[in-house]
């Protein structure tokens, strides 16, 4: 079937409609004040309280997956053939088994699964083959970009740059909540259109976007921002200051990057690595390119306080340049996949008239999810292409094989 996997990365973020880590942590900073060595009135539910309240979607969650259904793909190499031709009719044929769509997507789903069993001994060493390497990086260099949008330094250290901008006490703590309420709204045009956007078209904008906040913040801060010595209120990241009109931008900048970033790189970086692997090792796959993204964000988590207090604006710099390296990097190598089956992904990599190891080059690559609609709702001629490309398709594993 096309693309389970997204639902999945659309059940994380609306499970992200439910967490308001930030905002249940400032108003729970309002019960009792100072700390216990230092008043009397100092309380654990200032802290006991988020925790709990935090847990709830979690749990809710956790019960919520119980009733997912199984990809259709997993049910398949399972040989549970009925449930797998059931979860299609549910998805893609509004209950009804015997629908053109889903008998054909079965086809599709039965050839595939036969040249994976005939390739069934997989390892990780598979990721780094030269008919499997340009996927493997396409999705470890996806996660590792996510981080290097700056977006966590943004979430992370939003404190020290409305410190700068002359924010204090509970104004930076409100003025932070906002950020985070931005950023759950504007998932939600991703969680409805994302699939219609197309993949490309969703990280070039956001690229895109991001970049010019991320330079208007760079030169906001290098024109009208005062080095304070030792830090605004001796926080040694806070080591500029601004006032007026150039904190507003500065703060507008902030907020606009935000806003870039929840509908495009966000959701998209999670949706787009699953989509460019065959099931037999899409689990490795993916795990690796996940652990990129953790640990290039540890590693900006021990890199950005210290530029904050050394370099200062330069900061911006550096995650603006970035930002131009993966547009660029976007609009050469990452092929699009909306709207497409794993077996056509698999298409775009292995096209024998393609660029060696890369396949159909990214930029001729296109979504259509009109086709999908269509032979979702019957489209003979729709349905025949697909049926006339899993044949080509099996046949050319068979004979690869």
């Amino acid at each position: 079937m096309w693309h389970t996997c997204g639902w999945h990365a659309k059940v994380e973020s609306v499970a992200d409609l439910f967490f308001f880590p930030h905002s249940i942590s400032f108003g729970c900073s309002f019960i009792g004040h100072g700390n216990e060595s230092t008043s009397k009135n100092y309380s654990e539910s200032v802290f006991r309280i988020p925790w709990g309240l935090q847990a709830i979607p979690a749990v809710l969650l956790f019960f919520g997956m119980m009733i997912l259904p199984e990809s259709p793909r997993w049910l398949a190499r399972k040989d549970r053939w009925e449930e797998c031709q059931s979860v299609l009719a549910l998805v893609h044929g509004k209950g009804d088994m015997n629908s053109p769509f889903v008998l054909a997507e079965m086809q599709e789903i039965r050839d595939i699964c036969e040249f994976e069993a005939q390739n069934k001994d997989v390892t990780y060493l598979e990721l780094f083959t030269p008919k499997m390497i340009h996927r493997t990086m396409t999705g470890v260099w996806t996660q590792i970009w996510s981080q290097l949008t700056g977006m966590n330094v943004m979430m992370y250290y939003i404190t020290y740059v409305f410190t700068m901008a002359g924010y204090k006490g509970d104004a930076t703590l409100l003025a932070s909540s906002i950020q985070y309420i931005i950023n759950v709204i504007m998932t939600v045009p991703a969680l409805i259109w994302v699939d219609r956007w197309g993949r490309r078209p969703t990280l070039l904008i956001g690229a895109l976007l991001m970049m010019t906040w991320m330079f208007a913040n760079a030169g906001i801060m290098a024109t009208y921002g005062e080095v304070v010595p030792g830090g605004v209120d001796g926080v040694a990241e806070a080591s500029m200051l601004l006032g007026g009109a150039p904190a507003k931008g500065l703060i507008a900048c902030t907020y606009l990057f935000v806003a870039s970033y929840a509908p495009t790189w966000g959701p998209v970086s999670w949706v787009y690595p699953p989509e460019l692997f065959p099931l037999r090792v899409r689990g490795k796959a993916v795990s690796l390119a996940t652990s990129f993204n953790w640990a290039f964000n540890t590693a900006l988590g021990l890199f950005v306080p210290t530029a904050f207090a050394t370099i200062r604006w330069q900061t911006y710099i550096i995650f603006g340049v970035f930002l131009v390296a993966m547009t660029i990097h976007v609009f050469f190598l990452f092929p699009e996949t909306a709207g497409k089956t794993l077996e056509e992904t698999e298409q775009i990599f292995e096209d024998p008239n393609g660029i060696p190891y890369i396949g159909t080059p990214a930029w001729k690559t296109t979504h259509d999810t009109k086709r999908t609609v269509a032979a979702e709702a019957g489209d003979v001629e729709v349905i025949g292409e697909k049926l006339a490309g899993a044949e080509k398709r099996a046949a050319a594993h068979t004979e690869h094989a």
